[in-house]
């Protein structure tokens, strides 16, 4: 099967991908490790973000490969594996920037496509099911209430204060470009199974996405 998980910042789709992925022998493809990995190098080479075609050059110019391991994805770029660096707040913020250009966009739905189209693939991210892989056999939109989800990401950060502060404006302005950019926006796909885990454990969205699996399956 393939299956798309999209949703906002902070839904938990990594987490959820990862475990689900686990379970099922299937492997866990990360959308927004390929745009970090593209905006890590555009920083590295002081590429400007807003520079769409350098930006296309760049990425046509790049070698980035998901290596699923037991504790998750391994993100490598051009041989080298930047799954620490690519996590951090720098390239978060420029993530956010690289993927609003339809063409860096055009560029990354090709590659993640030709990824998993063998099947037996997690694929999470913003766009998958609408875009990315719009025929999916399973489309899940999760999504929370803004002021739990940066809750979540200060928890999972260990961070607290004015650095949290930063985080949280950070979050909802990804949020704001993510909705309204005008390549693919953030928007759950008309047969999605919405899911809104406010009130949810880690585990209850888990179970439910299990439960959702099975009943394709049979």
């Amino acid at each position: 099967m393939i299956i798309a998980i999209d949703g906002p910042a902070g839904a938990g789709k990594s987490t959820i991908a990862s475990r689900l992925a686990r379970k099922l022998g299937y492997v866990n493809l990360e959308s927004g490790a390929m745009y970090r990995a593209l905006a890590l190098k555009a920083i590295d080479r002081d590429t400007s973000f807003d520079d769409e075609a350098a930006l296309v050059k760049l990425a046509d110019g790049s070698h980035i490969r998901l290596e699923p391991t037991i504790g998750g994805n391994r993100t490598i770029l051009d041989g080298k594996d930047v799954s620490s660096r690519i996590r951090e707040r720098d390239v978060t913020e420029a993530a956010s920037r690289v993927s609003v250009h339809p063409k860096v966009r055009e560029w990354m739905v090709s590659h993640q496509r030709a990824m998993g189209a063998s099947g037996g693939i997690v694929m999470e991210g913003r766009d998958i099911g609408t875009k990315v892989f719009p025929d999916a056999d399973l489309k899940i939109f999760l999504d929370a209430d803004p002021v739990v989800r940066e809750q979540r990401r200060m928890a999972q950060q260990k961070i607290s204060g004015e650095v949290a502060a930063n985080v949280a404006a950070e979050l909802r302005e990804r949020d704001r470009r993510d909705r309204t950019r005008a390549a693919s926006p953030l928007v759950a796909a008309e047969d999605a199974v919405v899911i809104n885990s406010t009130a949810m454990s880690e585990d209850d969205v888990l179970a439910k996405v299990e439960e959702m699996v099975k009943k394709k399956q049979s």
